[in-house]
């Protein structure tokens, strides 16, 4: 049965950060595509009105990706807003008259996540959730309790098929691409398992530090911000089974599952560290423990992957910008030629920014009279385009209420139990030298299965 579409998209925190970056964008490019043709309603507590929001929405382009004349044209006349602070019943009173006969909206909250709950039950009890839909942004919850707590007050006021938890990285065409190439291929189903598979690396990496966000890096850290979700998010699509169908809620059945395979991560598995002058950042406290990196070896507890290592690192201010897979392969059991004993084994690498790679690294033999090898890397795909951007495709969907592409109540909630015990100080904080792979400890956590690879 096909879903009926929304017919309006309201945004909160129309005024802020993220609607500047990425929601106007999106909304141009929707509307240039012809995939939403309902009204826009603005909603935030500036007092500023409509003429104020439209020059916004106009810099928000200008800065990101640029205008297009025929769809800004028709975006601005869209547009409409609603002033009012969040917990004031008569700012939901004014969405309602500006959604005017509109049946089935779509609320979009782009703002602080100590704020979700006050809007979603403003919502509620102004009755304007009734057919409605809600696309809440992460982080959902800080830690298991209070993920579930949020759960418990999104289920009060929407059903759980119209709640759509938005993580931008799952949007992404390089990370479905990962999902699409994993079964799509039947040379990869009979090596995708332990007896073949060394070890699991996950990678991501920016050069950048907290670049004036020290507020909200104090409140999240690494782990919080990109491990709990993008990262466990991509091991999930790794190391799941086949969905049993191409129904949505069976490929989020599938990385439920894999979710709960995954071993809460014990501390003595986990480093932390924080770049050196992180403490100096604007609004970052003068003692802070909060890591700006993190590696961790994660478990998963299923037949096919008992006793695979699976090593995710993340981290800001580190050599280069990148986010990358890499599945080491097992060595041939059987020493048929004169190669060295530590030559490189075969490996899948999945590359899924700043450039799009799929490789397969293999050996052939060297030129001359010796049957000696040499590593050579099989490019399955090279592409460094990407003609929607993440925000656009999950709006859309949402739109459409298609849940594929979100995250699940017990996908969160299980995503949390893996990471809690590495939250907060359960482990020490190590510092690194900016521009660095991180603290030394880092290679020490992998060194039994050859270290890290270097992205290069």
């Amino acid at each position: 049965m096909t879903n009926p579409e929304s017919d309006a998209f309201v945004f909160f925190g129309a005024t802020g950060d993220l609607a500047f970056r990425q929601v106007f964008p999106a909304l141009q490019a929707m509307i240039r595509r012809g995939h939403f043709g309902g009204p826009i309603v603005g909603v935030a507590r500036s007092a500023s009105g409509i003429d104020a929001l439209r020059e916004r929405a106009r810099a928000s382009l200008e800065a990101h990706g640029g205008i297009d004349p025929q769809a800004f044209a028709t975006l601005s006349e869209r547009l409409r807003y609603v002033n009012g602070d969040y917990n004031d019943p008569a700012t939901y009173q004014r969405l309602r008259a500006a959604l005017s006969d509109s049946k089935r909206p779509l609320y979009y909250l782009a703002v602080p996540p100590e704020l979700f709950a006050t809007v979603a039950e403003g919502l509620a009890v102004s009755n304007c959730n009734q057919a409605a839909r809600v696309v809440v942004e992460k982080p959902f919850g800080r830690d298991l309790a209070s993920a579930q707590a949020l759960n418990r007050t999104l289920h009060h006021c929407f059903p759980e098929s119209e709640i759509f938890r938005i993580d931008h990285y799952l949007g992404k065409e390089p990370v479905q691409n990962l999902l699409y190439f994993r079964f799509a291929n039947s040379f990869l189903e009979p090596i995708w398992n332990r007896h073949y598979v060394q070890s699991v690396q996950i990678t991501m990496a920016e050069a950048i530090g907290v670049e004036g966000r020290g507020r909200f890096y104090e409140e999240v850290g690494t782990i919080r911000d990109v491990i709990q979700n993008h990262l466990l998010e991509i091991a999930a699509l790794l190391t799941m089974e086949p969905p049993v169908d191409h129904q949505p809620d069976a490929l989020r059945d599938a990385k439920r599952r894999a979710f709960d395979a995954m071993r809460p991560i014990a501390p003595s598995e986990v480093v932390r560290g924080q770049f050196r002058g992180y403490r100096q950042e604007k609004d970052v406290a003068a003692n802070s423990t909060v890591e700006t990196f993190a590696a961790v070896r994660l478990h998963i507890d299923t037949p096919r992957w008992s006793g695979v290592p699976v090593y995710i690192r993340a981290g800001k201010r580190l050599p280069v910008t990148s986010t990358e897979i890499r599945v080491d392969l097992r060595r041939s059991p059987h020493a048929v030629f004169d190669d060295p004993p530590a030559h490189e084994a075969n490996y899948v690498r999945f590359r899924l920014s700043p450039d799009v790679v799929i490789s397969l690294g293999a050996r052939i033999k060297a030129p001359g009279e010796a049957m000696v090898g040499e590593n050579v890397e099989l490019l399955a795909r090279d592409s460094t385009t990407d003609d929607m951007m993440p925000y656009e495709r999950l709006l859309g969907d949402a739109l459409h209420g298609d849940t594929m592409l979100f995250v699940r109540e017990d996908e969160v909630e299980s995503a949390w139990r893996v990471v809690e015990p590495a939250l907060g100080d359960a482990t020490p904080i190590h510092e690194y030298e900016p521009g660095t792979w991180g603290p030394a400890a880092a290679n020490d956590l992998i060194a039994a299965d050859g270290g890290w690879h270097s992205l290069g």
